[in-house]
């Protein structure tokens, strides 16, 4: 959610920490803030809104120390007060996470005469390694983590200490070293032109940082040890390259993205190791995919392609309902877990859960070093790259393409995963069509212009209705939902007249007449219409009766919503830039979503 960073030994550590910001803040641009060991003390500085709005502030701290934060809210609206670092006594702290016991850990804080001075959960931090400290900072920091439930990822300034002391608990931290000065960070592209090495913490580990040297504990004070590895390349943070949006750039970058996934999915040799953990598991009785949001929406799609593959059960489900349920998951269950970042707390502990009760878990991310794939049996890569935008495109595309070479090469057809993979290699060609040749600057309008829009689709289109109408509501604020087409007149009709739109997508032929009775009721009933399809698969008489008709080059249907999916991210992305929103940090939203 939110984004820290650490830095010691630098020559200014408030211009490394800002831009360390600057590639941290896709994880929340609510406010942000600074603090430096400057002069004997604490210097913080911090302002509500994005980093740029610390830039006029920041130009007169010096010192070689310090952290940095930049916030998604939690607890507390964005506020300078609310912002991080929190300030107490010795010390200052930056948070990533949630305090889940923050209520009655204040209430006891404030008994004893602390005062606060925000409404977050994360201030209790602070207060907490101010109470226990007596001269001993190990003792400080271990008296307080063992105090706190939730998760946290955390970033500490003492007054009396010349480094930095990282935590990690469920969520990402990781440390670097480069050039005699230590690094923390939430995500390897801030530490990119800054460490040459890198470790990426496990959860219950305490870094401290200091004089060119970082030592690590566990929560009970035991010694312990990372392995430093080179940076790698892929880290490097990403930048416009004379694109006016992120969220632009990364739909360009779909053919790429698409390329180096099948081609990771061949060198890394996932068919082998699926092939392998399937004959020692005898097989699986049933599927789960699991995942959040867009995650989610591959899910779905995913489970109509592995059911006609595998011809088993195969079941998508959203991860935060998974985990509370009772489930029927067991020891004959595979469970693919898919998550952009890897590190969706929910995803995570759903994984954790399907593992619990015997399933074989498979991670399908976009970052090979992330949570997730601690939990997995087997890690089926996304390499689409660095994603800035909050909204998901590229790798959206990577994690269809990722399931379906991941059900192919589990299906009993040899020629299955070779078709597909032969497939792959003029797919990247059909979403470049898709991007080049979409002409939907009309439906942009018509978008922006209208109360509400509901996209349809019947079978391996309905989870593409879904995140089509996801991406629509996250960068422009336009209301709208999408349904099964045969739903439509079982209620949702209700909501259909003259101020609302409708984007019917169609890529099975044998199913185009069935939704084309849709876009007619529709039509009846004053209603305006669009279609996205696949080119010859939907009804003549639609290009007279809809308003709009975008086609796009075909392909099989376990890999349709990759190019399907693309009319529908360019609707999004011009229907937000006329309505004069930022496509690439919407309002309220956060990258990676790393609590509950």
């Amino acid at each position: 959610m939110c984004g820290i960073i650490g830095c010691t030994g630098v020559k200014c550590a408030a211009k490394t920490l800002y831009r360390g910001l600057e590639d941290l803040e896709y994880r929340g641009y609510d406010s942000a803030g600074i603090a430096v060991l400057d002069c004997g003390g604490i210097i913080t500085v911090k302002r509500k809104g994005r980093v740029a709005a610390l830039l006029p502030a920041i130009e007169e701290l010096g010192g070689t120390t310090g952290i940095g934060h930049t916030r998604w809210a939690t607890h507390g609206r964005p506020s300078d007060a609310n912002a991080h670092p929190h300030t107490a006594g010795a010390f200052s702290v930056v948070h990533n996470g949630i305090i889940e016991n923050y209520a009655e850990l204040k209430k006891e804080l404030a008994d004893e005469g602390c005062t606060f001075f925000s409404q977050t959960d994360s201030e209790v931090v602070v207060h907490l390694l101010n109470k226990y400290y007596r001269g001993d900072l190990k003792e400080a920091v271990l008296s307080t983590v063992r105090r706190l439930r939730g998760a946290f990822a955390l970033c500490i300034l003492c007054k009396d200490y010349s480094g930095f002391v990282a935590v990690k608990y469920c969520n990402p931290i990781i440390v670097g070293t480069g050039g005699g000065a230590l690094f923390a960070a939430s995500d390897m592209p801030a530490l990119c032109g800054l460490a040459e090495n890198v470790a990426v913490m496990q959860d219950g580990q305490i870094a401290f940082a200091a004089e060119g040297k970082i030592t690590f504990c566990d929560f009970s004070g035991e010694a312990a040890s990372l392995t430093f590895s080179t940076l790698p390349v892929s880290a490097r943070p990403a930048r416009l390259c004379g694109f006016p949006h992120y969220m632009i750039k990364e739909i360009n970058e779909i053919p790429a993205a698409i390329k180096a996934t099948a081609s990771a999915f061949t060198s890394e040799n996932c068919a082998e190791k699926l092939a392998r953990i399937q004959k020692k598991r005898g097989g699986f009785t049933d599927v789960v995919v699991c995942g959040c949001g867009t995650a989610f929406h591959s899910a779905l799609a995913a489970a109509y392609c592995g059911e006609e593959l595998l011809k088993i059960p195969v079941r998508a489900e959203t991860a935060g309902e998974f985990r509370y349920r009772k489930s029927s998951a067991g020891a004959g269950t595979l469970f693919i877990a898919v998550s952009q970042s890897g590190e969706t707390a929910d995803t995570v502990e759903a994984a954790r859960a399907a593992k619990r009760l015997g399933a074989c878990v498979i991670a399908v991310t976009n970052v090979a070093y992330s949570a997730i794939t601690g939990v997995a049996d087997v890690v089926i890569p996304v390499r689409a790259g660095v994603e800035i935008c909050v909204a998901a495109t590229k790798s959206y595309c990577g994690q269809i393409v990722a399931l379906a070479l991941t059900f192919a090469s589990l299906c009993q057809s040899s020629s299955a995963l070779k078709s597909m993979l032969k497939e792959l290699k003029t797919l990247g060609a059909a979403c470049s069509a898709a991007i080049t040749d979409c002409r939907v600057e009309d439906v942009a309008r018509a978008c922006a212009s209208s109360s509400g829009v509901y996209f349809i689709g019947r079978g391996m289109d309905y989870p593409v209705a879904l995140e089509g109408s996801l991406k629509l509501k996250e960068v422009s604020y336009v209301p709208g939902e999408g349904y099964p087409a045969g739903e439509l007149k079982h209620g949702t009709i209700a909501l259909i007249d003259g101020g609302t739109l409708t984007v019917a997508i169609i890529t099975d032929k044998t199913l185009g007449e069935k939704t084309a009775s849709a876009v007619e009721q529709i039509c009846s009933r004053g209603g305006r219409a669009a279609v996205v399809c696949f080119k010859g698969c939907a009804p003549l008489s639609l290009k007279e009766r809809a308003e709009f008709f975008i086609e796009v080059p075909a392909c099989s249907a376990c890999l349709s919503p990759a190019v399907s999916v693309i009319p529908l991210q360019l609707i999004a992305y011009r229907t937000a830039v006329i309505l004069g929103r930022d496509p690439d940090k919407p309002r309220n939203l956060a990258k990676s979503v790393t609590v509950e």
